[in-house]
């Protein structure tokens, strides 16, 4: 990714842009790499936000959803961040949701996409065998509904993760903690506009997944984008930013 990264007060970040602030959390397995072109075509209106989430660095008996929404809550104390679309993939979306319960006021709208929260389908079913390369790349492929999306750098990149002993703790007390919180008792309480753009052939939070969150979320939109996965900002971005400018114009 182009863009400076930021080091100030333990906090890791990406920040462009003037204006109200898009902030963007990133999921499990994912990288800030991974929202490049929401960057690209909004840092000019909006003031973009990229923190890395610490899935890795939070001692292990505090790694969960909860503890990243509390090292979201500092960051915007830090930052003294106002205004905020949060916007989340996956494992973020779902640490977005807890933010938006534990602090109301201080989100103006949310935007999830392929989000965890009610029920996720993590590597399809199963977790990888460590030492096979090609293994770990039928799962990445699995993620998107183009194959070729899961570029030879994104594979190398979940293989180091999980063959380093220190992550794969983490990710798997992460992945735990995600399926123990289910939100959907809860989500009737965020009255905030929602924004769901979500893939029609997302494997890992599949359709029927957000059409439960539409239901469930009383003031929410739901944007589907057609031979697209888990990650569509990714996979179909100038689609996702299409989706994303519309409901970004409806609430304003």
């Amino acid at each position: 990714m182009s863009y400076e990264l930021k080091e100030e007060n333990g906090f890791t970040y990406i920040e462009e842009g003037k204006g109200e602030t898009l902030l963007l959390l990133h999921g499990l397995m994912g990288a800030l790499s991974n929202w490049e072109d929401v960057v690209d075509e909004f840092k000019d209106r909006y003031r973009v936000v990229l923190p890395i989430l610490p899935i890795y660095d939070l001692p292990l008996l505090t790694t969960g959803v909860k503890s990243l929404s509390k090292f979201v809550h500092k960051f915007i104390k830090y930052k003294k961040l106002t205004n905020i679309t949060l916007l989340g993939n996956s494992l973020g979306g779902h640490v977005g949701l807890i933010y938006c319960l534990a602090h109301p006021d201080m989100i103006k709208t949310l935007v999830l996409t392929g989000s965890s929260g009610l029920y996720e389908n993590a590597f399809g079913g199963s977790f990888p065998r460590r030492e096979s390369r090609d293994f770990v790349k039928e799962k990445v492929e699995y993620t998107f509904y183009d194959p070729a999306t899961a570029t030879d750098a994104l594979i190398d990149e979940v293989y180091a993760t999980i063959n380093d002993r220190n992550r794969v703790i983490r990710i798997l007390a992460m992945a735990k903690s995600a399926i123990r919180h289910n939100m959907g008792k809860d989500l009737h309480k965020i009255k905030i506009p929602v924004g769901l753009i979500w893939g029609k052939n997302d494997h890992i939070t599949p359709p029927e997944v957000a059409v439960e969150f539409n239901k469930l979320l009383p003031n929410s939109t739901l944007y589907w984008i057609d031979q697209c996965g888990h990650a569509p900002m990714m996979e179909r971005p100038q689609e996702f930013n299409r989706h994303l400018t519309e409901f970004l114009q409806k609430v304003n």
